[in-house]
């Protein structure tokens, strides 16, 4: 079985959803794990299909042939960790210009993985305040938990960190 994992951009337009899912039906395609996003007038995601090894070749040739779509295509395998865990952050704060990057370099000096990011900004319902808030999914090892959440706590005051698994 291969993995096969699809980044693209195009202008948005309904069907493209459409289009991508018979695309991999037709290659007897298994859509596993997506996120997709309309962002300024366009629409990208990324996604990853598990797809036998004969097929493989032409599912990538059929996405690649999509005229209103770049896309970006690399096989890949499933294969995970076993010392490591996922925990799943939800973080808010006040928005400031560089809060990812903090976010993210402490992860880092941590021996975190983030592996997934969704980020938002929205006003606070009282202040109107704009608010920062992302929803983190990180692989770090077992032992380095606590002191993970200490140092995100610590980047700042107002930041707020729930975990769980």
């Amino acid at each position: 079985m291969n993995y096969i994992v699809i980044s693209f951009i195009g202008p948005d337009r309904p069907g493209l959803v459409d289009k991508l899912s018979n695309i991999i039906n037709r290659h007897q395609g298994n859509w596993q794990t997506s996120s997709m996003h309309h962002l300024s007038g366009f629409f990208a995601g990324v996604l990853e299909v598990a797809v036998a090894e004969e097929n493989s070749q032409a599912l990538i040739n059929a996405l690649n042939d999509i005229p209103e779509l770049k896309t970006q295509i690399e096989t890949g395998n499933a294969a995970a960790s076993p010392e490591q865990a996922d925990i799943v952050l939800e973080l808010t704060a006040n928005d400031r210009e560089g809060i990812i990057q903090e976010i993210t370099s402490v992860v880092h000096r941590q021996g975190g993985n983030l592996l997934k990011l969704v980020s938002s900004q929205s006003p606070a319902a009282h202040t109107g305040q704009t608010m920062f808030k992302a929803k983190t999914r990180i692989s770090v090892n077992e032992d380095s938990i606590d002191e993970l959440i200490n140092a995100l706590e610590n980047i700042a005051d107002d930041l707020m960190v729930d975990i769980s698994r």
